[in-house]
């Protein structure tokens, strides 16, 4: 049986006709850019996070990019990020001019290891950036804790993360801002690039706010060099349509990773790791990774039996070729060197039944010859 790795149709078929009234809406309204949906959209996703305001932006990684931008950093700073997300992370801190630097990650949950943050704080630091990776936190308290020590502010890389929890508090509530993607492969995505910067200061969300629309308050009269960093109302009503099921939707996922959880015992799958979840938080599961010595066999095994699966991510940011001017090298990082080469994500998407999971388990029995 055919298993994709994320099938988008089985969540939009139920709400397609919802979904083609609201963009019939917005088309009649000839209203198409930071409109009356954005702003319905910013004050729901303000009020699941809990913080007191959320800004509509054209993209995740323009939400990291603004952030960076609104907290002045530039030439000659540092931001301390892991070494083990997607590229955005790494890339928005080049692209603003600062300098990226690395730390390794927890071998358990793939986030950032607070000891090595601390250590790598230099009177250059402007900022720290956790990833909360895969869906759930980084572990919140010690990196606040550490920024406020550094005097830095903290900027949420929750990409992956709407809706997962650390003690109690939504992912994205923590630092100064904290940032998210709706890409369609997301938990919660768009019919195309959608983002979203929250903040616990207004005043910083007022900044963040003029550099979305190129640094202008008043039309053609710009107070900074911002970007054209604005959601468009077509995503925005998308968003809206979704964000009621997202509560359904990431329960969905949580119960199929338990199913997984009892698949991979009843196969003696011992020594395949499943992802661990700490007590203290949620894990929304936007991925769910293996980690296994024989990675690649399984993946090989999995593609041919029409089973989707995705290495994220096969190379670290201090073995990429564009950032080998940080001065990094093989063996740097061993966790996220290992994490690398032996973990794998497998289809975990809310829409997936029972019967699909027992085909991904099977095949991975059978590819490590059990």
């Amino acid at each position: 049986m055919p298993v994709p790795l994320l099938d988008l149709k089985a969540q939009y078929v139920p709400l397609r006709d919802q979904m083609i009234e609201t963009i019939t809406r917005v088309c009649d309204s000839q209203r198409f850019i930071l409109g009356p949906e954005t702003e319905a959209l910013e004050r729901e996703l303000a009020a699941l996070v809990g913080v007191p305001d959320a800004i509509g932006v054209s993209s995740g990684t323009d939400a990291i990019l603004v952030a960076l931008m609104a907290l002045g950093i530039g030439p000659g700073d540092e931001v301390i990020t892991s070494t083990y997300s997607f590229f955005a992370t790494a890339g928005c801190v080049v692209r603003v001019g600062a300098r990226p630097v690395l730390v390794d990650i927890d071998p358990e949950t793939f986030n950032l290891d607070p000891r090595a943050v601390e250590a790598a704080i230099t009177p250059r630091t402007k900022a720290i950036m956790p990833v909360h990776l895969y869906g759930q936190c980084a572990d919140m308290d010690e990196i606040m804790a550490i920024a406020a020590r550094a005097g830095v502010p903290v900027i949420e890389d929750a990409c992956q993360s709407i809706g997962a929890t650390y003690r109690g508090r939504q992912a994205g509530s923590f630092g100064a801002a904290g940032c998210f993607s709706f890409f369609p492969s997301k938990n919660l995505g768009a019919f195309g690039d959608g983002g979203l910067v929250t903040v616990t200061d207004p005043e910083f969300g007022k900044r963040i706010r003029l550099l979305r629309g190129h640094g202008a308050e008043r039309r053609y009269y710009h107070q900074k060099v911002g970007g054209n960093f604005r959601i468009d109302e077509l995503q925005s009503a998308v968003l809206r349509v979704k964000l009621p099921h997202l509560d359904q939707w990431t329960r969905a996922r949580q119960v199929n990773a338990d199913r997984y959880r009892a698949l991979f015992a009843e196969q003696g799958l011992d020594d395949v790791r499943l992802p661990v979840t700490r007590d203290d938080r949620s894990h929304i599961y936007n991925q769910f990774v293996i980690r296994t010595p024989r990675r690649d066999d399984v993946k090989a095994h999995l593609q041919a039996a029409g089973i989707g699966c995705e290495v994220y991510y096969p190379v670290p940011f201090h073995l990429q070729e564009c950032f080998q001017d940080l001065g990094y090298r093989e063996g740097a990082f061993p966790a996220a060197e290992s994490a690398a080469n032996n973990s794998l994500a497998i289809p975990i998407y809310g829409e997936l039944t029972e019967a699909q999971q027992a085909e991904v388990v099977g095949a991975i029995a059978k590819a490590l010859g059990r």
